[in-house]
């Protein structure tokens, strides 16, 4: 057999009639070797551990200090690594998660330790106390992305949430006001001072963040177009302040129906009157820039503030208060069944791929269906296309 090499290792056995093994796995600060030992009475299991040890020391996956608590790891990882690569508000809501799930059920195990079977017996437990798959769902996803991150970084070997499925979750149909109702919405808003805000959230499908975030440097009256750069966001300790986009695809340029744009030129003359009038209580402008949709002094207009007269809105529409944000699914199941292809549907609302439209908004897939049988009526037999 040959000799090992300097740091392969040595297998050798004890006074005390054990075999014994050891490989170096690191330095520390001063110079000195770092090493990771092996016993056993058979000299079998030795061999195998110490192989096992230098293949994963030698791809980098063999951790060189002490070993942490899956705690301690998902608590490093949200509050050192995660806010670099996540929105503040996504961060706040992994904390959650942490605090009530994740953390009470599996922040007690040696993170190289951590098995697939201590992860399924933590989500039954959360399925017995009630919690939806959804929500179980979440849990497994923000764990396997704190432990891909511990892979990478050489503190697991693989990852044990990738070794099973979360939860399967049956996709709810997204509620979304009909066309009629859309409308009633709209003439309801006629006569707000802020109307066009309610129009560019049903017509657009923007977020509430980039709605109320927009600035009139992001708006080309003369193109007709309007380019959505930041969001605006309330954060812990900071106030409202303005975000990146949720992702690379969430910046995007639109155009806006001629509508929009009248009723936006409208809107910037009265904004101006607006500052005219307020003089040196003017809020607008600074950090923030010159918003779009502000308060009467320009302030930038609070997201709960904004909820609030949604809601009055949809009592003066007589229409169910659903979500703001079914504002956004309203305008692209309107855009879908109008025929407007699923990918420039995706590019509009910012959808990271077509195939989260397709999926989101497959509840209109019988309209559209039935429309192309109509369609491929005219096209094949010359008919007039109706059924």
């Amino acid at each position: 057999m040959a000799r090992r090499g300097t740091g392969e290792g040595s297998i050798y056995r004890d006074s005390e009639g054990y075999w014994r093994s050891a490989i170096v796995i690191g330095w520390t600060s001063d110079g000195k070797p770092k090493r990771k030992t092996f016993r056993s009475k058979q000299r079998a299991i030795v061999v195998r551990k110490l192989n096992e040890a230098i293949a994963a020391r030698d791809s980098g996956f063999l951790t060189t200090g002490a070993v942490p608590t899956v705690g301690e790891w998902l608590d490093h990882w949200l509050t050192v690594i995660a806010p670099d690569r996540i929105r503040e508000s996504t961060r706040a809501g992994y904390a959650g998660y942490l605090k009530r799930y994740l953390v009470p059920l599996l922040g007690r195990h040696r993170l190289d330790r951590l098995r697939p079977e201590h992860i399924e017996k933590s989500w039954a437990e959360l399925s017995t106390r009630g919690l939806s798959p959804a929500t179980i769902r979440q849990a497994h996803r923000i764990l396997s992305r704190a432990l891909t991150v511990a892979v990478r970084r050489g503190h697991l070997v693989r990852n044990p949430a990738t070794l099973l499925d979360g939860p399967s979750v049956v996709r709810a149909e997204v509620p979304s006001y009909t066309p009629a109702q859309a409308r009633a919405l709209i003439e309801a808003a006629a006569a707000d001072r802020l109307a066009s805000r309610w129009t560019a959230g049903l017509a657009l499908g923007l977020r509430q963040g980039e709605v109320l975030g927009l600035a009139w440097d992001a708006v080309d009256l003369d193109a007709g177009t309007l380019t959505v750069r930041r969001a605006l966001q309330r954060q812990a300790g900071r106030g409202l302040v303005l975000v990146e986009p949720k992702s690379m695809r969430s910046r995007r340029t639109v155009a806006m129906p001629t509508e929009l744009t009248a009723q936006l030129r409208a809107r910037r003359t009265e904004q101006l009157e607006e500052r005219l009038a307020a003089g040196s209580a003017w809020r607008g402008g600074g950090p923030l820039g010159e918003l779009v949709w502000t308060q009467a002094d320009g302030a930038p207009i609070d997201p709960r503030a904004d909820w609030a007269a949604w809601r009055k809105l949809c009592d003066r529409a007589g229409v169910p208060r659903l979500r703001l944000h079914d504002a956004r699914h309203t305008a692209a199941s309107l855009l879908l069944v109008q025929g407007v292809p699923a990918r420039v549907v995706m590019g509009i609302l910012g959808h990271s791929t077509v195939q989260l439209t397709l999926d989101t908004y497959s509840h209109v897939a019988p309209e559209l269906a039935e429309q192309a049988a109509v369609a491929m009526s005219a096209a094949l037999w010359g008919g007039a296309g109706t059924r």
